[in-house]
């Protein structure tokens, strides 16, 4: 087996390698991973949110039916609250790599 620029070559087949995993954009609403599309607290859904992030819980972006956890730039994800964000980043299973966070509309 011979690795060459990125091709393996396998008994004289040749496989690709997988290419690196690349940020793309995901716009939905801003949760905790706790609580994902709908806030347990009684009351306000941004302070259900600010308690369970408070208690540990993860930042979280509900994008349609799928919920993913938030890693990363929680200072930016803070600002927005319970709002609607493009989140830009690598997702890997339900987990995104937060590089960019921008509120939407």
């Amino acid at each position: 087996m011979f690795l060459i620029s990125g091709v393996m070559v396998m008994g004289g087949a040749m496989v690709l390698a997988p290419a690196a995993d690349k940020p793309q954009s995901y716009t939905g609403v801003v949760s905790d991973a706790m609580c994902g599309a709908k806030h347990q607290m009684a009351g306000n859904p941004a302070d259900c949110q600010k308690a369970c992030v408070k208690g540990g819980s993860a930042y979280a972006l509900v994008v349609g039916d799928k919920v993913y956890k938030l890693a990363g730039n929680t200072a930016d994800l803070e600002k927005i609250g319970v709002g609607k964000a493009t989140v830009t980043g690598t997702a890997k299973d339900d987990t995104i790599d937060v590089q960019s966070v921008a509120a939407a509309k």
